[in-house]
């Protein structure tokens, strides 16, 4: 399962990335590939790889920080998510509405 997770996370975070990278050159908002569902796709494959290192190594220091790097990435991305309604208004606010 751990394995599994790893290799899950990095993948979406690879095909995250070049949605990403198109949609930040072109300065448009990313809706396509793993974005059409996942607002922030390359964070849940940051926080796939976490799990699957904390069920492959359960030792004190993977205990204590997993939990503290998934918070930040939920903190981090409420951040975005205000920057984004700044720049996009209300295109973010309908593409929110429809993705998780």
């Amino acid at each position: 399962i751990s394995n599994g997770l790893i290799v899950d996370g990095l993948i979406l975070i690879s095909v995250a990335w070049k949605v990403l990278y198109k949609a930040q050159k072109e300065n448009i908002l990313a809706t396509i590939g793993p974005y059409h569902y996942i607002r922030h796709s390359q964070y849940l494959g940051f926080i796939l790889i976490i799990v699957g290192f904390l069920l492959q190594w359960p030792t004190l220091i993977t205990l204590i920080m997993a939990p503290i790097l998934i918070i930040r990435y939920f903190i981090l991305a409420k951040q975005e998510e205000k920057e984004m309604e700044k720049k996009f208004g209300k295109t973010y606010l309908d593409y929110k509405r429809k993705t998780f």
